[in-house]
């Protein structure tokens, strides 16, 4: 099969956008990527779109694809709506890679919007409870928060995680995420502002909990065929690994790990022909901070039970053994869900081109993202390798 490289990726700024809607963000983001792109992307050189989005508080979910299209001047081509929760828009860049390689396209568009904020506070439990399991879990009052508290205390349990721990994945992504200009909460915190701050489920406070969060993101994917016709730099895309697993957290045999995360990382790997040893810099998905800790783990970035003891020693900061997000990730630079994994994308896409500033990671040649719907219903992790890297 054909290789498929990222030749174009960028974002709007995330955070809240009374004056946006879901097709207004998108457009921004689609210029954006365009823009990174030195060769000019015409709309008659798109073969497919694909959109990530859960929905916009509920309105608009059927044929919101073509709606963002459409205002994005890409009317006309063929364009679908990838909904796997939080994991929507890692989803939709594998499905641009899969049309890449089986030939049936040369250039890709994916990407994904959210508007979150135009609900109230009181209706956006219920709205984002759709992504978990609805009838044992979101019906009895369990909220999204609540589940990711039962894998703290059960981590906690099992491997004697400690909630200072947790506060240690928070205060690194804030201090990554203070040098990220798109950031939603683009400020530092402490140690004390973390464990101090209001309880949200026990044991998570305020601090180890990602916002919610208006924004798009958007990558353009072109095939080995066509790409150097765009650009110099072309990011190739070595492996695409995706996994699903049982929605509800009652149904599975542990609370410690997510298995469709280890499955989708396990195949990214091997497509690429690497291991987690040869990843330099990489984007998670840390909804909350213990997410990020068994993200580790599952990504084998250390053994199990280590992932705590990772972030209290200061390995995945900038500087660390394994820089992990970079951006801020989820907790600082925001969770717009149907655009979180093409946001990652973004990320690696400026790390491997060295382009990310401040936060750049030093010869950073390959990069990992990885994406996670609801509670680890679905999952998807790609590798991405620099211009130059050997295939």
């Amino acid at each position: 099969m054909r290789d498929a490289y990222l030749i174009g990726a960028a974002q709007t700024d995330f955070g809240a956008f009374p004056d946006e809607s879901y097709r207004s963000l998108f457009r921004e983001a689609y210029e954006a990527a365009v823009d990174t792109v030195p060769a000019t992307v015409r709309p008659a050189d798109v073969d497919e779109v694909y959109v990530g989005m859960l929905s916009v508080g509920g309105r608009q979910i059927g044929l919101s694809a073509p709606a963002v299209a459409e205002h994005a001047g890409l009317s006309g081509v063929p364009c679908t709506r990838l909904e796997n929760a939080c994991a929507a828009s890692g989803y939709a860049i594998r499905d641009a890679v899969q049309a890449v390689k089986s030939g049936m396209a040369d250039v890709v568009v994916a990407g994904g919007t959210e508007i979150m904020n135009d609900v109230s506070s009181e209706t956006l439990p219920y709205w984002l409870g759709v992504s978990g399991e609805m009838e044992w879990e979101r019906m009895a009052g369990t909220t999204f928060a609540g589940v990711y508290a039962q894998i703290a205390s059960a981590h906690m349990a099992e491997y004697g995680t400690t909630r200072e721990q947790l506060s240690n994945v928070a205060v690194k992504s804030h201090r990554h995420g203070a040098m990220n200009p798109h950031a939603h909460l683009g400020f530092e915190c402490s140690i004390e502002d973390a464990e101090n701050a209001q309880t949200v489920a026990h044991p998570l406070t305020l601090y180890h909990c990602c916002p919610t969060t208006d924004g798009a993101a958007v990558t353009i994917v072109a095939s080995e065929d066509v790409a150097e016709e765009y650009t110099d730099e072309p990011i190739r895309i070595a492996g695409a690994g995706a996994a699903s697993d049982a929605v509800g957290l009652f149904q599975r045999d542990s609370y410690t790990g997510l298995p469709a995360a280890r499955a989708a990382a396990d195949r990214a790997y091997e497509m690429a022909g690497v291991g987690p040893a040869d990843i330099d810099v990489a984007e998670v998905h840390d909804c909350f901070s213990i997410a990020e800790i068994v993200a580790y783990e599952d990504l084998r970035f250390c053994e199990r039970g280590e992932g705590g003891r990772l972030a209290e020693e200061g390995g995945t900061g900038l500087g660390g053994r394994i820089p992990v997000n970079t951006s801020g990730g989820l907790k600082s630079k925001g969770h717009p869900i149907g655009a979180t994994g093409a946001g990652q994308a973004v990320e690696l896409f400026k790390q491997l081109r060295g382009e990310a500033g401040e936060r750049q990671v030093e010869d950073a040649e390959r990069g990992l993202a990885h994406n996670v719907g609801g509670s680890g219903g679905a999952a998807s992790v790609h590798v991405f390798e620099a211009p130059g890297v050997d295939a």
